[in-house]
């Protein structure tokens, strides 16, 4: 009798289960956000908003992955944890993924240059979007100047987010 361990399972023909392949990119952008709950002190604005940079990994690297309204259900969770008004990250991620889909639609290819440029407009408009609704809604104090390195630090990360998130994907697709 073979003891069943020690027997070799073939990996042809079988594939990953369906938590796996749709959960897993929704799971890594809520802990992204959920970043925001660690205590780190700082007294300006520098730590870059981890939910959103993975969210536009995911979207950039399988756009087959999602549809444009997952914006509202993850913003409303990154909300929640980074205590921006309710609505603005809901907001704000629908309305650039948005955007991506309409880009996307004109390019009849992409380059990793392009993806780091679509991306770049993504946290600018994200960054900047947040700021104005905290403004709007009584959060005053945070100018423009003060997120400017929040920006560049947030899109300097982005090739080292999309390569873990590639990683990530990997895993996630095999079986």
């Amino acid at each position: 009798m073979i003891d069943p361990h020690l027997q070799h399972v073939p990996r042809l023909g079988r594939h990953p289960s369906r938590w796996r392949l749709a959960g897993v990119p929704v799971i890594t952008v809520m802990l992204g956000s959920a970043t925001t709950a660690l205590p780190v002190i700082a007294q300006s604005p520098v730590m870059p908003p981890f939910g959103l940079l993975l969210l536009l990994s995911w979207r950039l690297l399988r756009p087959e992955l999602w549809r444009t309204w997952i914006g509202l259900p993850l913003g409303l969770f990154d909300d929640l944890m980074s205590g921006q008004p309710i609505g603005s990250a809901m907001f704000l991620w629908t309305v650039m993924l948005i955007g991506i889909d309409a880009v996307e639609h004109r390019m009849v290819w992409r380059s990793y240059r392009q993806d780091w440029l679509i991306a770049s407009v993504g946290i600018i408009f994200c960054i900047a979007g947040g700021v104005l609704f905290a403004r709007i809604t009584g959060g005053g104090g945070v100018t423009l100047k003060l997120v400017v390195p929040q920006m560049l630090w947030t899109i300097l990360l982005f090739p080292f987010v999309v390569r873990q998130c590639a990683r990530v994907d990997r895993w996630r697709v095999m079986a």
